[in-house]
């Protein structure tokens, strides 16, 4: 009988145990966009409250799948679901950051800024048609510079990716060829190149591999110190990626709450407008009443708390309207 009870005991001690630490951990998986920001909120959030975010850094499309399944208690993605696809998949979705995708190069004696690219030479490259970085459309755009006669290695994401979902349809919008034998989407055939995981893997190559060309969210190109170029928008401006230009690209949109907030910001007009920036979505399961409540708790925060974090990350924060925008929709689904 004492066995029984002591066994009884441990086992209900156990599960109290268990319940406790699911309580004080928020689970969440997807975009790598905006891990960097994530991981720095939640640090934060770890310190003043106690709890817990727990995310893995695994591409937007094992995000998707993951709170598809019902395995995380929040996805994240860079590529938006459309509203059909959320209803089908009763799934809610909110944005919770602005970011930019960058072109990264490794040339010998080229700076942070010095090189200027167009959407058509960037598309060229990624096709594999243009081969050399002193190829004559490049060189026009930059007659300042020494650029080698050495072959260009592309770098892409060889995972789901939300940063590719972003960056292939900048190349569809201003770029036939490429619309036409590539597309957009989270995972593209490409033409050319080493696939790299997440914005870790395409940074560290780029890193490795000379006269290498990648793609990265900013804040992968500042904390690996990779130089980025220039690109010229659609206002004929070459823009520098930075903060200022991603807000500028940003302004540009409307988020509708009645369509889950679905919006890209590529090729945005205005002339300071970066050309390749995007918002980055949280997915969450509408069923999932108590751990969605958890999940809107930590953005909340974030949201209140979290902003000159994100822009020293050079992230931006979402406007406050957006934001109270967001809040309603919170508490139109029961879970703010």
């Amino acid at each position: 009988m004492k066995t029984s009870i002591t066994a009884l005991s441990i086992l209900t001690l156990l599960c109290m145990v268990t319940s406790a630490f699911a309580a004080d951990t928020v689970n969440g998986a997807g975009a790598t966009f905006p891990y960097p920001v994530y991981s720095a909120w939640a640090y934060e959030y770890n310190k003043i409250t106690g709890i817990r975010l727990n995310y893995q850094s695994i591409g937007s499309g094992g995000g998707q799948r993951q709170i598809t399944d019902r395995t995380v208690d929040f996805g994240a993605s860079d590529a938006p679901l459309k509203p059909e696809k959320l209803n089908k998949e009763k799934l809610l979705q909110f944005p919770a950051v602005i970011g930019g995708v960058v072109p990264v190069i490794q040339i010998s004696k080229i700076k942070p800024g010095q090189l200027k690219l167009d959407s058509e030479a960037v598309c060229k490259i990624f096709l594999g048609e243009i081969k050399f970085w002193d190829d004559k459309k490049i060189k026009d755009m930059n007659t300042n510079l020494s650029l080698p006669h050495k072959e260009i290695t592309v770098i892409h994401r060889s995972d789901g990716s939300g940063t590719t979902a972003i960056f292939t349809t900048y190349l569809s919008d201003t770029c036939a060829q490429w619309k036409e034998r590539v597309g957009a989407g989270k995972a593209v055939k490409w033409p050319v190149g080493i696939g790299g995981k997440g914005n870790e893997g395409v940074a560290n190559y780029v890193k490795r591999v000379k006269n290498s060309i990648g793609y990265v969210e900013f804040a992968y190109a500042k904390q690996n110190k990779l130089t980025y170029a220039l690109l010229k928008n659609t206002a004929g401006t070459f823009v520098v990626p930075d903060i200022e230009s991603f807000q500028a690209a940003a302004a540009s949109g409307t988020f509708d709450p009645e369509k889950h907030f679905y919006l890209w910001l590529t090729n945005a007009p205005g002339k300071n407008a970066w050309p390749i920036a995007g918002a980055t979505f949280i997915l969450l399961a509408k069923e999932q009443k108590e751990s969605n409540r958890n999940t809107v708790k930590f953005y909340d925060w974030a949201f209140k708390n979290g902003n000159k974090t994100a822009e020293r990350l050079i992230y931006v924060p979402l406007p406050d309207s957006l934001k109270n925008l967001i809040r309603e929709y919170w508490k139109k689904n029961d879970i703010y």
